[in-house]
Order: structure tokens, then C-alpha cells, then sequence
């Protein structure tokens, strides 16, 4: 018996078929959870299949009659593939693909279109001839409940095709009726808006294919190009790089390499805001899952922990983790259509549970010790102001009266030290640790410390009295006093400030 044979035996005697009504499918598929960049950004996964080298978007704002675009130069597709590629569920998940290929369910383009827009033209082009088929959601809803695959573009809408005029190959992707994207209320300045997140998306999920001299594919919009960004600082010194770890599973060699990003005082204003990424620092932190290079979970814990997922915390802000899986490994890790979650096999995740657990602890002894400073002349420990004390009942903060600032007063205080020192002890036992811990949570950011974005006049002032003090008080040389205060917090952080203090204080008066 052959194989079709065998196939048809499986029909029960007594069955129907059952086929969905065209309308209603679609407007279900519509609810998969795309958002405009996602959707994008799967529309893009098809471009790079089709070899394409160059891909352009364009959004185009005319309040209801807004559009967006994407043109790439593939190889574009004959009348019959292109009438495959329009088609829902044309292609089993089950089959095997090339290695390379970045789809998986045949449904990318369709789902993320119809997510966003109620009428999907694709043209597209190959050895010069045009071919253009179009999806429109009204017309499915006003008819029989066929499944009615247009031909050609919308009335009105022939001009847009012109953008393949020229080209020998390349497909044109249109989405029109925006009608998930310009809601009542929805202006000009929320179509710009979305144009800025849908870069930085790119910019993410890409950003290994925008990457090098010369980088595999070029992504615009509106003409504008899109540069890549790197969640793991590659090109900083002080970014932490672990080997990369090799991992077999049944779907193949899974590769993972962690990292733990500088803390801000190491990096320059335009360094700490481009590092924060589209959502932010704390919420960029995690696992970073790729296949073939493509981004599709950033940042994320994976549900790994101990006992409960770890949740993301300040602490753990410098924490990233590349992981890279094949596109054979897509049922084990449960990747969905959209391309945006996927869950670690059991048989690796207490290998990945283990490598998690180092990094964040590297990464919260970086963030606690402020980025663990260059030490200028010298490895004497840096002097700190404030000192955590563990105790059974839990942990507490206090001013270390070690501190050069603090020893001075106290050691100069006469009949006020204890006075001096009841004001410390107050100062210690009202610190607002839950105010800060909230302010931090909500805000995404942690509270300023170490004069951060202070003038420099502000910080020479402080510095120059602990300077002349000892000189005068201390009777140290001018060389030891500049290396003392290199080590004390928070002046290590302004080693120019120090340096450029005068030997003789009468010549910085």
C-alpha cells in the first residue's frame, strides 16, 4: 500500500469536512499580539530569505489614508510563488527547511499584516515580469465566505506599484486601511512616534545583519538609514565577555555566551542612554534568543531561577546573555508564530540556570561597587562613605567614620564629636531605603550618586577643602595627598579634577 494509500485509510468512513468561514479566520488571526514593529519585522524575515540586500520602508501619513510600504530587492517571486506565499497554512510547520530559512509556519506574512492593516497588496517581481495579488477584509466580510484572493492592486493604489519601476526583481509589500494603527485620536505626531519605535525595534532585532563594514542586509526608512544596536557593548573595554558554551540538545548545538555591561559611571552620557536600549536597562536584562542571527526574545529570564522565575531587579541591569539555537530546534523550544517567546528544553535549563545565576552575580557586584573603578597609581581598596552590615535581623547602612571626610570633622570636633556623631546616627537610621527602592522601580533608573551630573565647579570645591586639609592638617606632600583622594569615594571618579590640583593651595586660591 503506498504512502497517499495510506493516508486515506485514516478517513473514518462517516466524515465531513469542516472548513473555517474565510471572514472569521482572519479577523481571529488578527488577535495573535503583533505590534506594528513585529510585524515588521517578520515582513522583513522574508525579505532576507529572498536574498535581499536592501530593504526600504516607508510610512506615508494621510490621516485615514495612511500607508506603509516595505520594498526590498530580493529575488523576488513568479505568479506561482507568489500565489503560494498568499495563501494561509500553504507551507507544515513539520517540513524541513534550510538552515538559513527564518520562517517556520507560512503564516508570518499574512498574520502580521492582517494584524496591522485591512488590505495586504503584495507585487512582486522576477526576470521583469510583475505579479500582484491583494487580501481585503472587507471584501471576505461581504462575501459568501469564500476565500477570495484578489488580483492586482486596490482602485487608486496602481501608483504605489511604481516603486518596483526599474527593477529587474524585488518584492513590494503594502499595507493600506490602517485600521489597528490609525484609531480615533491617532495624529501625525503618534505616526512619527511609531516610526521612532519601529527603528529602535529593528535596530535590536537586527542589529547582526546591520552590523560590520559590510553588513548583509541594509534596512531604511523613508530613506533614513537604520543603524545597529548592540545589547552587549562588544566594542567597550570594560564590557565583561564570557567563553562561549557549547550545549548539544535534540534539536542541535545550542551556543551561549554571557556578559555583563560596564556600570554608567564608565560610560558617557550618549554611551548610557544608547546602552538602555528600547525599553530601558532594567528591562533589557536577560537572555537575548537568536536564530540564524535574528533576534527574537530580548531580554528575558526564560522562567529560569530557583524555586520561581527570576524576576528583573535593579541589581542585575548589567546582566545580558547572547543564546543562539538553530532553526531545527524550534519545536523544543516552543517558538510561536510571531517569533517573540520560546522556553528553554528541561534537559539544558540547569546548565542555563547555572551559567544565568553566575552573570547576575557578576553583574550585581558590578552594580553595587559603581562599575568597580580604575585605580589610579596604586591597589589600596577604594575608600568607601557608606558601609552595609549584615545582622540576623537583616541588613543596615552606615557612614564608615573612616572616610577622610568624615574623620577629619570628627577628629577637629572637640566637645561637638558627640553631637557630630548623634547626627550621623540619625542620618543612618532614617535613610529613605524604601523611598529610594520605589522611586527606582518606577522610575527605571537609579538615584544619582558620586555628583553625577553636577558641574565640575561644584565637585573642585568639595575636593579642594578635603585637599587643603591635608596638606595643612594631615602634612602630607602634594603627591600623596592627590593619591589618597584618588582612592576615596567619590573623587576616584574625577581623576582629572585631581591631578590638576595645584601643589602650592596659595596658587589654586
Amino acid at each position: 500500500m503506498n504512502q497517499v494509500a495510506d493516508k486515506t485509510s485514516l478517513i473514518p468512513a462517516k466524515s465531513r469536512l469542516a472548513p473555517p468561514r474565510a471572514s472569521a479566520m482572519i479577523e481571529a488571526l488578527r488577535g495573535l499580539g503583533y505590534s506594528t514593529a513585529t510585524a515588521l519585522a517578520d515582513i522583513i524575515d522574508n525579505s532576507i530569505s529572498a536574498n535581499a540586500r536592501n530593504v526600504e520602508l516607508i510610512f506615508s501619513w494621510q490621516a485615514g489614508r495612511s500607508y506603509i510600504a516595505i520594498l526590498d530587492d530580493g529575488c523576488g517571486m513568479d505568479e506561482k510563488a507568489l500565489d503560494l506565499a498568499m495563501r494561509l497554512g500553504e507551507r507544515n510547520p513539520l517540513e524541513k527547511r534550510s538552515i538559513d530559512d527564518l520562517g517556520r509556519f507560512g503564516l508570518g506574512m499574512k498574520t502580521a499584516s492582517f494584524s496591522q492593516c485591512r488590505s495586504l497588496t503584495v507585487a512582486s517581481k522576477r526576470d521583469g515580469a510583475c505579479n500582484c495579488l491583494r487580501w481585503d477584509l472587507d471584501v471576505l466580510a461581504t462575501s459568501d465566505d469564500g476565500w477570495h484572493l484578489l488580483e492586482g492592486p486596490a482602485i487608486g493604489s496602481e501608483s504605489k506599484l511604481d516603486l518596483l519601476t526599474g527593477r529587474a526583481s524585488g518584492t513590494l509589500v503594502l499595507w493600506e486601511h490602517l485600521d489597528r494603527i490609525v484609531t480615533s485620536g491617532f495624529g501625525e505626531q503618534n505616526f512619527l512616534d511609531l516610526v521612532d519605535a519601529v527603528e529602535r525595534h529593528l535596530a535590536m532585532v537586527f542589529h547582526r545583519y546591520l552590523d560590520g563594514a559590510q553588513p548583509r542586509i541594509r534596512l531604511s526608512i523613508n530613506g533614513r538609514p537604520i543603524e545597529p544596536w548592540d545589547p552587549f557593548l562588544m566594542g567597550n573595554a570594560a564590557t565583561w565577555n564570557s567563553p562561549v558554551n557549547r550545549l548539544s540538545t535534540a534539536g542541535g548545538v545550542v551556543e551561549v555566551q554571557c556578559h555583563v555591561l560596564p556600570h554608567k559611571d564608565r560610560l558617557n552620557p550618549a554611551e548610557v542612554e544608547e546602552a538602555g536600549g528600547p525599553h530601558g536597562w532594567t528591562a533589557q536584562q536577560g537572555f537575548y534568543v537568536y536564530r540564524n542571527e535574528r533576534l527574537l526574545v530580548a531580554g528575558s529570564w526564560l522562567g529560569l531561577g530557583h524555586g520561581k522565575g527570576w524576576t528583573k531587579e535593579e541589581a542585575h541591569r548589567l546582566a545580558r546573555i547572547r543564546l543562539d539555537i538553530p532553526n531545527s530546534a524550534d519545536a523544543d523550544w516552543k517558538i510561536d508564530i510571531r517569533k517573540s517567546t520560546a522556553k528553554p528544553p528541561v534537559g539544558i535549563k540547569a546548565a542555563l540556570t547555572r551559567l544565568a545565576n553566575d552573570t547576575r552575580e557578576r553583574a550585581r557586584k558590578v552594580f553595587a561597587h559603581r562599575g568597580q573603578p580604575m585605580r589610579v597609581g596604586g591597589q589600596q581598596p577604594i575608600v568607601q562613605a557608606w558601609r552595609a552590615e549584615h545582622f540576623k535581623g537583616g541588613m543596615r547602612y552606615r557612614i564608615d567614620d573612616a572616610h577622610p571626610a568624615i574623620r577629619e570633622v570628627l577628629e577637629q570636633a572637640g566637645e561637638l564629636a558627640s553631637q557630630i556623631k548623634a547626627m550621623l546616627r540619625v542620618v543612618e537610621e532614617t535613610v529613605p531605603v524604601q523611598r529610594i527602592w520605589l522611586d527606582t522601580a518606577e522610575g527605571k533608573e537609579t538615584p544619582r550618586v558620586g555628583f553625577s551630573g553636577q558641574p565640575p565647579e561644584e565637585v573642585k570645591t568639595v575636593l579642594t577643602t578635603m585637599y587643603r586639609n591635608l596638606l595643612v592638617r594631615k602634612g602630607l606632600s602634594p603627591g600623596a595627598a592627590k593619591e589618597r583622594l584618588l582612592h576615596t569615594e567619590p573623587f576616584y571618579n574625577y581623576p582629572d579634577l585631581v591631578m590638576a590640583l595645584p601643589d602650592d593651595m596659595n596658587a589654586g586660591d
